[in-house]
């Protein structure tokens, strides 16, 4: 596996690599991860069943459309492919380093431009993206509230009810989430998508992001779901809000986004999440 892995990056970047170390790192919930050298190549590697590939590829397109924003740090995509059992993604490797100050208030700022008006006029993405093990659907629409409730809230309650686990009236939850964003259209926004501590890190003074699930949304759903397993630093939102601020009702809908992402997590973990899941859907619906 190893050494095809090492034939299809030289292939690639017309170099002689051979995986002279490996190292398993940890943190991955969904892959299993690598950091593999030949002393003068670094590469980072993530590996999954061979039926994985398509999620793989769906990441390393969203690294490529977050990369061509120039806005913040990702790693770049070396290639991705298939051995005999496993698929794979080669990424440029990056030493993080421990969180500090200046990097949560560069994280704020690159975010911000992140999100600053791309000149996108519709909500959606060119292909599915994958959250976690989800399949994420981006079917271009042109009016917000019917994304999110139908390609976000539905999706997953209908996953959900699938696996046995209702949470009410599907077809009354989207209509009732709806209801609840048909006056807002806000710019859509490339936005991470699943941006949450896990998925940054940092070297020197700057901030970069990975695991993308990424699509055009509105760009709260990315600060929403940065305050729901672990709020950053207050310096993170104090430079986001000095360079985009958020509307004055952000609030009233941080809940509604970040019910999305309770919800993945309950149809990928079970457990307390079904319950925090039920909880959030009382409050915001019944």
């Amino acid at each position: 596996m190893w050494q095809a892995i090492a034939e299809h990056i030289n292939s690639e970047l017309d170099i002689d690599f051979k995986v002279e170390t490996k190292q398993q790192l940890s943190g991955g919930d969904i892959n299993l991860a690598y950091h593999i050298s030949d002393a003068k190549h670094d590469f980072f590697i993530k590996l999954n069943e061979k039926e994985q590939l398509e999620q793989f590829i769906s990441e390393a397109m969203s690294l490529h459309c977050i990369e061509q924003r120039h806005a913040i740090r990702v790693p770049k995509v070396i290639c991705y492919g298939q051995t005999l059992d496993k698929a794979f993604l080669v990424l440029e490797y990056l030493p993080f380093v421990d969180e500090h100050n200046a990097g949560w208030e560069a994280l704020g700022l690159s975010m911000a431009k992140l999100h600053e008006d791309s000149g996108q006029a519709m909500y959606g993405f060119d292909w599915d993206s994958t959250l976690g093990r989800t399949s994420q659907p981006n079917k271009w629409q042109g009016s917000w509230s019917s994304f999110f409730s139908e390609q976000r809230l539905g999706w997953l309650l209908q996953l959900l009810q699938e696996q046995g686990f209702g949470f009410g009236k599907i077809d009354f939850l989207v209509e009732q989430c709806r209801q609840r964003l048909h006056h807002y259209e806000p710019v859509p926004s490339l936005v991470h998508g699943d941006f949450w501590r896990g998925n940054v890190g940092f070297m020197a003074d700057e901030a970069i992001i990975f695991d993308p699930a990424s699509y055009y949304g509105d760009r709260e759903v990315d600060i929403a779901f940065s305050e729901l397993f672990g709020r950053f630093p207050e310096r993170f939102y104090q430079s986001y809000q000095s360079q985009y601020p958020l509307d004055k009702n952000y609030t009233e809908r941080k809940s509604l986004y970040n019910l999305y992402h309770v919800l993945n997590h309950a149809y990928m973990f079970r457990g307390s999440y079904l319950l925090q899941a039920q909880d959030l859907v009382k409050h915001l619906f019944y």
